[in-house]
Order: C-alpha cells, then sequence, then structure tokens
C-alpha cells in the first residue's frame, strides 16, 4: 500500500521487525515497513507503448471511481485540449490529475504528447530519488504526518518539488527534440496535480487554472482558487520577458489580452507567459519552469475542479463550484460543466468562436454515484467515445464544416493538410504501442475571446538597428 515507485526491478527490502519483503522504496504514507498488500503498476516499466494497458488511468470522457473527465471541440478547429487522471498512480493512494491546453498548428498532437509523457517522467524521478535513497541507507518519509517537527512534511515538499521541476524541464526538452512534432510555435499549458493522502501537490505553467470547492464554517460551499494565471500582465513575468527582449502588449482590438512579442517582429503573440514548447519564444523569456505549491485538505474540502481557459473565460471561480456542487450526479459533473460554458460562450459572445473546453472533477472523499445514478444520466458506465479527435464539427445551423488550422490565421493547402494529417496519425500510433502579490493579477476578471498565438513568426531577415 505504500508508494512504491519501482519501475524496473522486483527488488525487495527487509521490512526491519518483521522482515516482510515491501517495496524498495521507503517513501509512505504515513506508515512504513507494512507489507503491500496489493500490486501497483508502478513496479512495472511503462511506457508510451503499453499506457492503454494501464488501468485506473482514464484520458476521455468519462468516469473513474473519484473524478469524471469531459472535454468538447470548440469552434477553432480540432480539439486542442487534452486530460487524464490516473488513480493508483503510484500507490493506492495517489491520484494524479492533468489538463493541457495546447495552441499553434500542432498544439493538439503537444497537448497529447505531454499528457502521456509528463506522469511517466514524474515516476521516473522518483523512481530515481528511491534509488539515491536505498543506495544511500536513507530513511523512509511518511506523507501524513502532522507538523510536529516539521521535518518529514518539509521532506516530503521539497521531494515533489523537485520531481516536478524535473519533470517538467526533461517534458520540454523532449519536446524541442522530438523528430516528428515541431514545437517551434506550437505549445500547451498544463496544470497538474498529484493527491497523495491528505497532501495536494501542484504544478502548472500556462492559463489553465485548478479551483478547490469547499465548505466554510456555516457549511455553505466556497471556491478557492488553487493557481495563478500565468498571463504576460502578471508584474514577474512581464519582468522577466521584457529583461530577455521580449515585448508584452495587447492588441488595439482586444486590450484586456495581453500577449508575448518577439523583440522584432510583430510574432507570435502568445497569451501567456509560461508554456511547453513554442521555442521560437524561449530565448525571449517564456519558460517552462512551473509554479509549484503544496496544500493540506481537511474535511471541509469536497472537490477540486481542473479545466482550461474555455471554460475560466465565460465562468466565474464562485459558478463553476456552484455547477458542480450542484450536479445530479458526481458522474455528470464535467459535462454539466462543459455544457454550462458552452451556453455562456453563446450568450456571453455571440459573434466569437466558442473555445475547446477540457474539465476534470475530483472527488476528495473518494466516492462516486451508484451504477443507477449513473445511468439515469443517459450516460453508460463504460468510458464514452472523447470528440477529441480531428473530425468535422457540426456548426450552430446544423452543417458541417471542414477543419482549418487551429488557432491562427494562415492556411494549409491541400499538399501540406494531407502531411498533417499523416503527422497526427504517426504520433497517435506511437502513443497507442503562489504569491500573495500574484494573486490580485490572476486573470479573474480578463477575457481571452480570441487565439492564443496570433500568428507564425515571419522572421524577417532585416532587423532594426540598435
Amino acid at each position: 500500500m505504500g508508494c512504491c515507485v519501482s519501475t524496473s526491478s522486483r527488488s525487495t527490502c527487509s521490512s526491519g521487525s518483521r522482515g516482510e519483503a515491501v517495496s524498495p522504496l521507503c517513501f509512505e504514507i504515513g506508515f512504513c515497513g507494512t507489507q503491500r498488500t496489493k500490486r501497483t503498476f508502478s513496479d512495472d516499466v511503462i511506457t508510451l507503448q503499453n499506457l492503454p494497458s494501464v488501468p485506473k488511468r482514464i484520458f476521455t470522457n468519462g468516469k473513474s471511481r473519484t473524478s469524471c473527465i469531459f472535454t468538447q471541440q470548440g469552434r477553432k478547429g480540432i480539439n486542442q485540449d487534452a486530460m487524464i487522471v490516473w488513480e493508483d498512480f503510484m500507490s493506492e493512494d495517489v491520484t494524479f490529475c492533468g489538463v493541457f491546453d495546447g495552441h499553434g498548428p500542432q498544439g493538439h498532437l503537444v497537448a497529447c504528447k505531454v499528457r502521456d509523457a509528463l506522469p511517466l517522467k514524474l515516476l521516473s524521478s522518483m523512481h530515481s530519488y528511491q534509488s539515491r535513497q536505498n543506495g544511500s541507507g536513507g530513511a523512509c518519509l511518511k506523507g501524513d504526518l502532522k507538523k510536529s517537527d516539521g521535518s518529514p512534511e518539509d521532506r516530503l515538499n521539497c521531494l515533489w518539488k523537485e520531481t516536478f521541476m524535473k519533470s517538467y524541464k526533461a517534458m520540454d526538452k523532449e519536446l524541442r527534440s522530438h523528430p516528428n512534432l515541431d514545437c517551434f510555435c506550437s505549445g500547451s499549458t498544463a496544470v497538474t496535480i498529484v493527491k497523495q493522502g491528505n497532501n495536494l501537490f501542484m504544478g502548472y505553467i500556462g492559463d489553465s487554472r485548478a479551483v478547490m470547492g469547499s465548505k466554510d464554517s456555516n457549511g455553505s460551499m466556497v471556491a478557492i482558487q488553487l493557481t495563478v494565471d500565468l498571463k504576460p500582465d502578471l508584474p514577474r513575468e512581464a519582468e522577466r520577458i521584457k529583461k530577455c527582449k521580449g515585448r508584452v502588449f495587447a492588441l488595439q482590438d482586444e486590450p484586456e489580452v495581453p500577449r508575448v512579442w518577439l523583440p522584432f517582429d510583430d510574432a507570435p503573440g502568445l497569451a501567456m507567459a509560461r508554456a511547453f514548447g513554442d521555442f521560437c519564444l524561449k530565448e525571449y523569456g517564456v519558460i517552462s519552469i512551473p509554479e509549484f505549491s503544496h496544500r493540506l485538505l481537511t474535511e471541509r474540502d469536497q472537490f477540486i475542479v481542473l479545466a482550461s481557459d474555455g471554460v475560466w473565460d465565460v465562468l466565474s471561480n464562485e459558478e463553476v463550484v456552484e455547477i458542480v456542487s450542484l450536479a445530479p450526479t458526481r458522474s455528470s459533473a464535467a459535462r454539466i460543466l462543459v455544457d454550462s460554458a458552452a451556453r455562456e460562450w453563446k450568450l456571453k459572445y455571440p459573434t466569437s468562436k466558442m473555445d475547446d473546453c477540457a474539465v476534470v472533477c475530483l472527488f476528495l472523499d473518494g466516492k462516486m454515484d451508484t451504477e443507477s445514478d449513473y445511468e439515469e444520466q443517459g450516460l453508460s458506465s463504460a468510458t464514452v467515445q472523447s470528440n477529441h479527435s480531428g473530425n468535422a464539427i457540426e456548426t450552430d445551423d446544423g452543417q458541417k464544416s471542414e477543419l482549418y488550422l487551429p488557432r491562427n490565421f494562415t492556411v494549409r493547402s491541400s499538399e501540406e493538410s494531407d502531411s498533417y494529417g499523416r503527422l497526427a496519425a504517426e504520433f497517435e500510433g506511437n502513443v497507442d504501442a503562489v504569491s500573495t502579490e500574484d494573486q490580485n493579477w490572476s486573470g479573474l476578471e480578463g477575457v481571452t475571446r480570441v487565439n492564443s498565438l496570433v500568428q507564425l513568426p515571419r522572421f524577417s531577415e532585416e532587423r532594426p538597428n540598435p
């Protein structure tokens, strides 16, 4: 039952007094040296090829033991959002959740790549820590201890922070060197959480957001924002970008959307300060280093909602928490939230193209609806097929429209479209085989109604004279 992160061997270590075989990783949740009662999938080598065979890992519309997820394609082209819930991530008491919002010509491929590869890098980093601890005879590190001396919890917090930092860095490095995925002007946000017992660890970049529904002292549901929208107009983000010669400003026809621009060209206009990919801007202040935070959960905390900005652009934190808490069944909460966002897009911005929406609802008490409650909502208990594919979408008048280059204003030729389709098929085939100051700048009032990436860089040969 411990947090067993062994991705290679089946070696064991002595539990001390009882001599029982346990996981080699002495990184337990609230206890150490007890016999492992159930094998976890982190005991095996997990690669992209065998991810589909891993149970309790969902990434298409549906539900799990403790969560429900749903995504809906917007009106801008292929759905570039991705999401995942992975229960029993490293042990029975560890859950990984993530939402990823792609942008640029290959944004949907980047989002899916990050969705699949980032959790494995977290596992690998934790396994590396395990190996070092075993080699040095390190003591057990317990996760759910009270802050009597602060040491065990501080060590756990530092470990997860290091793990998130290393994993995000490795993920961006892999994207840069990927042979079949051009991330020069494409990228993805990420909001990821690891729930380990009563500990919640969060790492995030970009403007996807996590919010928690919790009960106050009067028993009323309140919304608690867990992450900060890392927009270019955040003071420290803007300062870093300007120090790196990048430019931050909003276009005249969208003054509420600050963007990052190259120093010598009005491109690409990225509407976030941190992202995976987007290597055309990595020398000019856009980074992939995540913000990290840790929170101890209490009995008042009810659920966590992770969502892409397609939801937050039209719904407030309070509205999201209210919709989820009032859903007729927990299993339908994510779908109902996306439906509510779609309606708000039509009401508030009837002339704008609705953005993609992706939602993960994680219920912290570990309970879901009964099978009968779920079927009453007209949903199958099996995973519902996702509309994450690149099929033609249906417009408001019932007509089907053909896909176009997502999230920018360039047009692809038929020959380029064929090549692009082959790349997408090849990639999917491989998959199958926060400071207080910044809280006031979280962009809660800002609305991004246009593309995350305005245009591709032109890179003129003539640079302005210094």
